[in-house]
């Protein structure tokens, strides 16, 4: 079995960072590893408190997971604190790891920020020229490459922008009513569509996370980028059409839509 990493933030609600990491990468048939950069307090209507772990310790968490199982293929979230980029980059170039993908996370679905002002330039600085791929969110494209991004011809010169700059693979996702389920892969002067179908679903969180995460899954198991993000949108398609309705927010996906077994049978109905 192919093994991959996530490193990011936990979710106390169970939708994003490091949960639906493992969810994804499970269910597209990977061994998921996490190293997790903070603790967050939230649910689906918001982020209520952050606590980071320390560098150390989060190095610590990377040490053990390089020198026993090593991941083919690394996928980093959310960090907020400039200590903890830096020793994520000190440790992924110690131990030479491969084909990361990079979702820089700033700005969760329900609006609150995640990540601090110095954070971000230490983030453009160390880890993102690292990255394989990088999975910026309209807003996200638009703070990496200092322009507004308001249409498609937008997307392709800020996604330009963004690979010329870092060295790397951009895949800048639609939404935010820009392109709704239309993203755009851009790498070695040349850019791609992916066209998606959109699905009337407002629980959307967690879905970068769970893009990123289908990625490097996808990676890891030795797809092509091209074939990977196709495959992972189409993962996350089935994950929003399964219409699960949780929380008073923005609510999860259905991570675990396509299994099935005895160990996935519903509840026991009482009969009297």
């Amino acid at each position: 079995m192919r093994t991959a990493l996530t490193i990011a933030g936990s979710d106390s609600s169970g939708g994003a960072g490091i949960q639906a990491d493992i969810k994804t990468m499970t269910c597209n048939g990977v061994y998921a590893m996490s190293a997790i950069t903070a603790l967050t307090a939230q649910n689906t209507t918001g982020v209520t408190g952050i606590m980071e772990v320390t560098a150390d310790f989060l190095g610590e968490q990377l040490d053990n997971i390089f020198n026993d199982i090593r991941p083919d293929a690394v996928k980093i979230g959310m960090v907020s604190g400039s200590l903890l980029i830096q020793k994520i980059a000190e440790k992924l170039k110690e131990y030479q790891a491969e084909k990361i993908v990079v979702d820089p996370v700033m700005v969760a679905t329900s609006g609150s920020k995640l990540i601090s002002d110095d954070a971000i330039s230490t983030l453009k600085e160390y880890l993102l020229p690292m990255a394989s791929v990088l999975t910026p969110n309209i807003p996200e494209t638009e703070v990496l490459s200092g322009m507004e991004v308001k249409t498609e011809e937008d997307m392709i010169t800020a996604a330009k922008a963004i690979s010329e700059t870092y060295h790397c693979a951009v895949l800048c996702k639609g939404g935010h009513q820009l392109n709704d389920a239309n993203d755009l892969l851009y790498r070695d002067g040349a850019y791609k569509w992916f066209r998606g179908k959109r699905i009337d679903n407002p629980n959307t969180h967690g879905t970068g996370c769970t893009l990123s995460s289908a990625i490097a899954s996808n990676l890891a198991k030795g797809f092509d980028l091209d074939t990977s993000v196709e495959r992972a949108k189409a993962y996350i398609s089935g994950a929003l059409s399964a219409m699960l309705d949780l929380g008073k927010g923005s609510g999860p996906m259905n991570h675990c839509f396509g299994l099935t077994g005895e160990f996935m049978e519903g509840e026991v109905q009482d009969h009297e």
